[in-house]
């Protein structure tokens, strides 16, 4: 497996884990509402993720204008996918927009987290 792909799996599997297991808390906790919302933007996180690796490739080894012009257009649905979470929960009272928008960023939060706990936990005092 490339590295790209071993750190996509490992952040992805601690955003949604971490994600599950925060929400069925809330749920048990009496608050569905929020549970349901963090463990949805997570997913959606989780796509926009790995939709955001899957067009690095295609940007690579063209020319800063050309790559340019790719980023912009594969940016455009990666916002419309983050927008399903946020209009579902606005429009549908499905989940907590709160929750849902938080949940959006869990890979963003689990890469923050490794990086946080490998600065402590280094014997060399490394930074982040």
């Amino acid at each position: 497996m490339t590295p790209h792909r071993d750190a996509q799996k490992r952040y992805c599997s601690r955003a949604i884990v971490s994600a599950i297991i925060l929400g069925g808390i809330l749920i048990l906790a009496g608050f569905p509402h929020l549970g349901k919302g963090l463990i949805a933007g997570a997913l959606f996180s989780i796509l926009n993720f790995v939709l955001m690796a899957e067009s690095l490739s295609s940007r690579l080894g063209k020319s800063r204008g050309r790559a340019s012009l790719i980023s912009f257009f594969w940016i455009l649905p990666r916002y419309a996918l983050l927008a399903v979470p946020l209009v579902l929960s606005l429009k549908f009272h499905l989940f907590h927009p709160a929750a849902a928008a938080l949940g959006l960023f869990a890979v963003q939060l689990a890469i923050l987290a490794e990086q946080v706990v490998c600065a402590l936990t280094s014997s060399t005092g490394g930074s982040l």
